[in-house]
């Protein structure tokens, strides 16, 4: 597989693109929806950038980052579309998804085969402030960082729409409060711990460890539920690499990874990343981040990472592309 390092200067720090309708821009993500025609449902246009997130916060950009997320959530689509059927009608370009519009639970799964984690939600992070009792589960004393837990776990947040913070929530809230019906959550829960499983013993096919990962899942307007947005990607998921594990569990440091932990540990060695100003992130870890992205693209699926250099810029390659989809 290629080891050759893209041109770094080609960033797709947004997607907004006027000729598209209804505009809703995320931390990484630039959607559009379109209304249903006589020929049409209602589809929605998911354009990846290479914005990169943390911490309910925007960090920088990573070369090459969206096409490498879209590829790769492309693979475990394909992969897993067996257990749960999603999202996708097609791919016009390589950073882009143009996908059954569905309505987002308010219900964002996140399924954990370890006790990781650096943000404020992370079962690692509760453990350390002395939490056993969470999100449902009783976790036992003595457990150390980085331990595989017996099961993995479901560790559903709120989905803060708005761009706020996720609430931890529990099986019995979610459905006292409402956001799901018992089937409904019966469904996304029994869908997340197949779904992990399937990418747990892929992973290991390709001598690594999936930790944790959300899913999001939505209602199409026949009211199934299909898995959306991206799945099993460096950005919604951790990957350890399983040959340096124990040596890393025994010293008591991080594990070596290929996800956007690293970036996150670096941040949150130097600030409060809740509530102090993010410091510039050296141009030499961006260039070695959009490295391990694309490492990560090939060791994940085993495929050569093409990156698409087409068009003056990444922004007028996925205009023309989406060009069929003005209105």
């Amino acid at each position: 597989m290629s080891s050759v390092m893209p041109d770094l200067t080609r960033i797709l720090d947004h997607a907004r693109i006027a000729e598209l309708p209804n505009p809703y821009f995320g931390k990484v993500r630039d959607c559009y929806d379109l209304p249903a025609t006589a020929t049409h449902p209602a589809r929605r246009v998911l354009i990846s950038s290479d914005r990169i997130s943390a911490f309910d916060r925007i960090l920088a950009t990573i070369p090459f980052k969206g096409q490498v997320l879209t590829q790769m959530a492309r693979f475990w689509f394909d992969q897993t579309a067996d257990i749960c059927p999603n999202h996708v009608l097609s791919y016009p370009d390589p950073n882009v998804v143009i996908g059954q519009h569905v309505t987002i639970l308010p219900v964002e799964i996140v399924v954990r085969g370890y006790l990781a984690g650096t943000t404020s939600t992370s079962v690692l992070t509760r453990y350390r402030a002395g939490g056993r009792q969470m999100y449902g589960h009783t976790l036992p004393d003595g457990l150390r960082d980085n331990q595989m837990l017996r099961v993995p776990i479901i560790t559903p947040t709120s989905k803060a729409f708005d761009g706020g913070h996720d609430e931890p929530l529990t099986p019995a809230q979610i459905t006292e409060q409402g956001l799901l019906t018992a089937a409904q959550w019966d469904q996304v829960s029994t869908y997340a711990l197949a779904l992990f499983e399937r990418g747990q013993a892929m992973a290991a096919e390709r001598g690594l460890i999936l930790v944790d990962t959300k899913y999001e899942f939505g209602i199409d307007s026949e009211g199934r539920i299909l898995l959306a947005d991206e799945i099993h990607t460096p950005d919604s998921s951790r990957y350890w690499i399983a040959a340096g594990y124990r040596t890393a569990f025994d010293a008591g440091i991080r594990p070596p990874s290929f996800d956007k932990d690293v970036i996150r540990s670096w941040i949150a060695a130097r600030c409060n990343p809740y509530a102090d100003p993010i410091p510039d992130i050296p141009p030499d870890m961006i260039a070695a981040t959009s490295s391990t992205y694309i490492h990560a693209f090939q060791t994940i699926t085993g495929q050569t990472f093409t990156p698409d250099l087409t068009g003056a810029t990444p922004l007028d390659r996925i205009r023309s592309n989406l060009a069929p989809y003005f209105t």
